[in-house]
Parts: C-alpha cells; sequence; structure tokens
C-alpha cells in the first residue's frame, strides 16, 4: 500500500540526468510565473481590495475567490501531486484528500473567526516543507534513513491544519468585514474545495495517462526529486521574505 511504494522506485537515484532537468525546468518556469507574487500566498492584491471592500454575505463571490486560491495556490497543487502519486484506488485518494480537507478547513476557517494570526512568511514556509516531505515519503527516505514509515494519513491532515492556517493568515491580513463573516468563510471555503477538487481532476488526467507509460516507473524517482528541490525553493523563498521584513 501506500507506506511501502518506495518499493516501486527504481534503485539507481542517479540515472536519468536530461529529464531531472528537463522536470526540475519546468517546476521553477511554473513557481517563478506572476514573480511578483511569489513571496506571497496565492491571494492578489486585487482580491485583498475587493475582501476589504464588501460587507455583508455574499455567497458566490466568496466562492469564485476560493476556487481561485487553491487553483493557483502552486504550494497546494504540488502538496496535492504528492499525495497522489502512489495512490491508485478511488477509494485511497478520497481518503487522504478529505484529510487534507479536513485540515485546511479547519484552521482556515477558525483562524479567522478567532483571529488566530501567524506570520505569513514563517507558516508559508512550513507549507514548503510539506511538500518536500511528501516528496521524501514517496521515494522511501524515512524507511531508509530512520528505519520507520511515518504515518502518512496523520501527516496529509497535520498538514492539512498548516495549509489552512497559511490561508487564514493571509485572510486576517486583509481585514474582512464582521459583517456576514461566518457565511462569506463557508462560502470561501466551498470555492476552495470546488478548487481542489477541480485541480485534483487535472492531476489524475495526466498521472492516468504517465501511469501507463514505462517512462512512470523509470522517471517517478526523478519527479519526486524534482518536487523535493521545488519545496526547498519555497521555503527559501518564504525565509528570505521573512529576513527582509524583519
Amino acid at each position: 500500500m501506500h507506506s511501502h511504494v518506495y518499493n516501486r522506485l527504481p534503485r539507481s537515484p542517479w540515472a536519468t540526468w536530461q529529464t531531472r532537468l528537463l522536470l526540475f525546468s519546468a517546476l521553477l518556469i511554473y513557481l517563478f510565473i506572476g514573480s511578483s507574487e511569489a513571496l506571497a500566498h496565492a491571494v492578489t492584491a486585487g482580491d485583498k481590495g475587493y475582501i476589504q471592500e464588501i460587507s455583508g454575505v455574499n455567497i458566490l463571490p466568496f466562492m469564485y475567490l476560493g476556487a481561485k486560491h487553491m487553483i493557483t495556490g502552486y504550494d497546494h497543487i504540488l502538496f496535492l501531486f504528492g499525495v497522489i502519486f502512489f495512490l491508485y484506488r478511488m477509494k485511497h485518494i478520497g481518503i487522504y484528500v478529505s484529510l487534507f480537507a479536513l485540515g485546511h478547513s479547519t484552521t482556515m476557517i477558525l483562524g479567522v473567526y478567532f483571529n488566530i494570526g501567524m506570520n505569513s512568511y514563517l507558516i508559508d514556509a512550513i507549507i514548503g516543507l510539506s511538500v518536500v516531505y511528501k516528496a521524501l515519503d514517496n521515494i522511501g527516505a524515512f524507511q531508509r534513513w530512520f528505519g520507520f514509515q511515518p504515518n502518512t494519513k496523520i501527516a496529509v491532515l497535520i498538514f492539512g491544519l498548516f495549509h489552512g492556517f497559511g490561508l487564514s493568515t493571509k485572510l486576517l491580513e486583509y481585514e474582512m468585514s464582521p459583517d456576514g463573516l461566518l457565511p462569506n468563510l463557508l462560502a470561501f471555503n466551498v470555492g476552495v474545495e470546488i478548487g481542489q477538487l477541480l485541480a485534483l481532476a487535472i492531476i489524475l488526467i495526466g498521472m492516468s495517462y504517465w501511469r501507463r507509460t514505462l517512462s512512470f516507473i523509470r522517471n517517478a524517482y526523478t519527479a519526486n526529486v524534482a518536487m523535493m528541490s521545488a519545496g526547498f525553493i519555497l521555503v527559501g523563498m518564504q525565509l528570505t521574505g521573512y529576513l527582509m521584513s524583519s
């Protein structure tokens, strides 16, 4: 099952350098598109102004903003990609994605509602580490290095909590109106889950085609190394932002 996926990976980690370079370059390009927002969580300046200006219950606009956040949130997408990388059955995919959604939704709603703030750069650095963790988990690093396999379900839930805090922290900075706050938060969360399902559908379609080819097993290790590198880049970006803002 999922906790033993490292056995499926090739034992020659330094093969196929050209493929690694291409994958890593593609991730770098993806991460730095729209670099003006590179050090921030995926809520744009235009959305910030809109959130600050409106008041009362606005279900559809907040659903749209939530879906937009998830679709454009490269940190969420990378983590989801890692979570489902070796999951083949829809039952298992549903369990892990639901755990992530539970964690994400809980801290996002409670964080904003009870005004629980954290430093946005530090929480986003932790989110970057979640990508690193998932890539290491996928290549079986914990089993090889420490002789044990962390509980993957608990890890996904815990990192889901941090992903939710990342968004709640940013929303708190935008000072949402208390008028209609809870309905708007719930609508935003529904939009996030819709966006997550759309992103997941795209990932699964791509993965289903890739898994049918021989290159999947050949390049699975490479893909996770590239994902881990992207996670470290995210961590570095956020820590740099934190030091620059101090």
